[in-house]
């Protein structure tokens, strides 16, 4: 009897390591693709929908993950539910990133209340270009906007923030860049200068302005820049990209980037 008991603790723990497996992988997948469907994610992992759908629930009375209603497709019925990372889940995904953030926060209010906002945004400029310093001449080697685009995105992703790039939704409008991590989204909620600074090194790499549509740090799945399309120049003309401010105005448009 004792034998089959430690069998049967044997056999237990070897499942909860596969679950706990299985959970991690959802999570990754969640992390680089954004909100997702349970079909979808089933098909990513070679699941079954009630298979995926037990890790799902699971995930989410853990609170790593929560759900929405997918964008409406024109079809009738009820919209598909969508899953997506929560806060806590993307500290999960990132190996924890709640105790240095906290340190992040106050050193950065002790620098503006000793040097005064000026330096907080010049912190967090020197921040953004040494992020992507080491893949500087990469990126800038494009062929053309999309190339240097779908560079950046792969500098972003070896820096951590699980990056892509993809054609924009309309046709011809040009690229999105889609942020599906942020180390520093606490930050970043406190001190939007660090989105700012971004988008502004994106604008300065890529000879272009940029529009930053969304942010992980307001709440939403993923930061995400439009690069606009490259058209071609005529003759005599000279390349121009300016550097991305920041909109002010009601507290929606708070850390947009717009120029």
């Amino acid at each position: 009897m004792t034998g089959e008991r430690l069998q049967g603790a044997h056999a237990e723990h070897a499942r909860s390591a596969a679950d706990g497996r299985t959970r991690d992988a959802v999570v990754r997948l969640l992390l680089e693709r954004g909100p997702t469907t349970a079909a979808t994610l089933a098909d990513q992992l070679h699941l079954s929908g009630p298979g995926v759908r037990r890790h799902l629930d699971a995930l989410r009375a853990e609170g790593t993950v929560s759900t929405r209603d997918a964008p409406a497709s024109g079809k009738r019925g009820r919209p598909a539910q969508q899953f997506l990372l929560t806060t806590d889940g993307r500290a999960r995904a990132g190996r924890g990133e709640h105790g240095p953030a906290d340190l992040a926060i106050a050193a950065l209010r002790r620098l503006g209340a000793a040097a005064g906002e000026d330096a907080v945004r010049a912190f967090a400029r020197d921040r953004a270009l040494a992020m992507v310093g080491a893949h500087r001449e990469h990126i800038e080697s494009g062929a053309d906007r999309a190339d240097k685009a779908r560079r950046l995105a792969g500098a972003l992703t070896a820096e951590g923030y699980a990056a892509t790039s993809r054609g924009a939704t309309t046709s011809g409008a040009g690229e999105q860049l889609c942020q599906h991590h942020c180390p520093v989204a606490d930050v970043a909620a406190e001190f939007p200068q660090l989105c700012e600074a971004e988008a502004e090194v994106f604008a300065e790499l890529l000879g272009t302005h940029v529009q930053r549509l969304a942010t992980i740090a307001r709440g939403d799945a993923a930061c995400t820049t439009h690069v606009p399309a490259q058209r071609d120049q005529g003759p005599g003309t000279t390349k121009s990209s300016s550097a991305a401010t920041t909109t002010g105005g009601a507290p929606e448009n708070q850390g947009r980037q717009v120029v």
